[in-house]
């Protein structure tokens, strides 16, 4: 916690004081209905129906697994409070819940996410990232790269990624894992769109020396069909 609370601190101090009317009191973004697949890291894969959301409401955003308050201005974006929804833990008794600080930057050149988390769940640990996105525009088709990295501090790992009971006897690093993403938005006609979410997390060498873990990386995908509001 001591980590997330000198982000905060460091970050404030760069802000401006950003003004209600910075931000838009209308729905905007995509709101719709997908299909999960996610690859277990113990046995096979999960697949699961699930609302989809990646839209903004005055200081309020969605974005499919991470919701968040918009704060001071910060760059290209604002300083932001987010709350991640965590699903590539091997523990099924017991559920991550980060909460922490991020921004999310979007210059000429791309978007810039980065995030810190606190776990105020089981494993008071910490979870850090950084992701780029880039844009390319085709004739009825764009598509959106991701590329980026992810630390899990040591207490985050020992607690989700091992057998209920016994974990406390297992005694890991940190992670770093990499990730490669691409996303796909394809207009349909009218105010409906098809989205695609491809991503593949490799992961560090100390989450593969869990007994439970039986793979080095980690795929997810998402099919989606959404109504855009403007």
């Amino acid at each position: 916690m001591y980590l997330t609370t000198l982000l905060i601190a460091g970050l404030m101090s760069l802000t401006g004081i950003a003004q209600a009317d910075d931000f838009k009191a209308d729905l905007s973004g995509d709101v719709g209905l997908g299909a999960d697949y996610t690859s277990r890291l113990v046995t096979g894969h999960k697949n699961a129906l699930m609302p989809y959301l990646d839209v903004e409401y005055d200081r309020f955003f969605a974005r499919i697994d991470t919701l968040g308050i918009k704060t001071g201005k910060l760059g290209y974006g604002y300083v932001e409070l987010v709350g991640r929804i965590s699903q590539d833990t091997t523990r099924t008794d017991k559920s991550a819940i980060p909460l922490g600080i991020g921004t999310l930057q979007e210059t000429p050149l791309g978007g810039i996410m980065i995030n810190a988390f606190h776990d105020v769940s089981g494993s008071q640990g910490n979870l850090l990232e950084a992701i780029y996105g880039g844009q390319i525009d085709l004739p009825g088709i764009t598509f959106y790269p991701l590329a980026g990295l992810e630390y899990q501090s040591a207490n985050y790992v020992r607690c989700y990624y091992s057998e209920p009971g016994r974990y406390q006897n297992w005694q890991p690093a940190g992670a770093l894992n990499s990730l490669a993403g691409l996303i796909a938005d394809i207009p349909l006609g009218g105010a409906y769109h098809l989205n695609l979410n491809l991503r593949r997390k490799w992961l560090a060498e100390s989450i593969q020396s869990s007994q439970l873990v039986n793979q080095s990386y980690l795929d997810s995908a998402y099919l989606s069909l959404s109504y855009r509001f403007k």
